[in-house]
């Protein structure tokens, strides 16, 4: 396993991060996939208070009870807000909540210190000093080490990577969702701030789902993608595994957040890391086969 530094942090994390909200409510189930991971070298894994009402951070906190923590890089993420009846929640970025919410993820996922804080979400209206403002005091107070966001807006990334500390944005990225290409690599590049992409086979369309309209793609395009990423794989690499490489090769990226459930998939994540690079031919190739998109809200 690879392991790259987080930004401008001195985190070390897997090139493969464990996306913790495929899992499901087995505690057990969970801890021996969790397990596993760690053992084939995965060091970083990702969370949310909003996923199953935070029993997802709980069941997290369990499975890797018994290991040192030091070995490990937690990462959860806060804004969203539960109603009080659970039918849907509301955006709340306020230091109040934040400050609030950290001490409810420290006790789920039982654990004194959280490595990477992150927004999850935001927009341009939302009271972005206070929100910074809260983080900061959380990583005065040793509850936090770091602290990122997790968007996709072009806006709301520039306005944190000009007023805050950030060393991190978790982004979505394929090959058939470049976009942040244009403005948002650059920028995080420059400013040495990591990128954690998900989305890395666009909800299966690059690992062999029928093809169908995908963001500005029509379902014609799709299946050109795919056939793209086919046409570099064999029986050593999967076509999910060539969809990941070509995201981990892009010098913006520092890790890769899949969603894992079950054993296959775990393995399919491992053998994706330590398959061959692609070729500079080959990622040409891949990056010719469609126009690439762009951002058009939120700019």
């Amino acid at each position: 396993m690879k392991y790259n530094q987080l930004g401008r942090s001195n985190l070390q994390i897997s090139e493969v991060g464990f996306g913790c909200m495929s899992i499901g409510a087995d505690d057990i189930a969970n801890a021996t996939l969790i397990q596993d991971a760690i053992s084939n070298g995965i060091n970083f894994f990702d969370t949310a208070d909003l996923y199953d009402h935070g029993n997802n951070e709980t069941s997290l906190g369990k499975a890797i009870a018994a290991t040192k923590r030091e070995a490990l890089v937690i990462a959860t993420k806060v804004g969203n807000q539960w109603k009080a009846d659970g039918s849907g929640w509301d955006w709340n970025p306020s230091k109040a909540y934040i400050l609030a919410s950290v001490e409810e993820s420290l006790r789920r996922l039982n654990t004194d210190y959280i490595d990477l804080y992150q927004l999850h979400g935001g927009t341009i209206q939302d009271p972005i000093d206070e929100t910074i403002e809260a983080f900061e005091t959380l990583v005065q107070q040793g509850k936090i080490r770091y602290y990122g966001i997790s968007s996709i807006r072009p806006e709301v990334i520039r306005a944190y990577v000009s007023k805050s500390n950030i060393v991190s944005v978790m982004m979505q990225y394929s090959l058939l969702d470049r976009r942040p290409e244009e403005t948002c690599f650059p920028l995080l590049l420059d400013n040495n701030i990591g990128v954690l992409a998900r989305g890395t086979v666009a909800k299966g369309l690059l690992a062999g789902k029928t093809a169908t309209p995908y963001l500005n793609y029509a379902a014609e395009a799709v299946a050109q993608a795919a056939a793209g990423i086919a046409a570099l794989s064999d029986d050593k690499r999967l076509p999910s595994q060539t969809a990941l490489r070509y995201v981990l090769q892009q010098p913006a990226v520092t890790a890769a957040i899949l969603g894992i459930r079950t054993a296959g998939h775990l393995s399919d994540a491992l053998a994706a890391s330590a398959a061959a690079p692609l070729s500079a031919a080959d990622l040409a190739q891949l990056n010719n086969i469609l126009p690439i998109n762009r951002y058009e809200q939120f700019r």
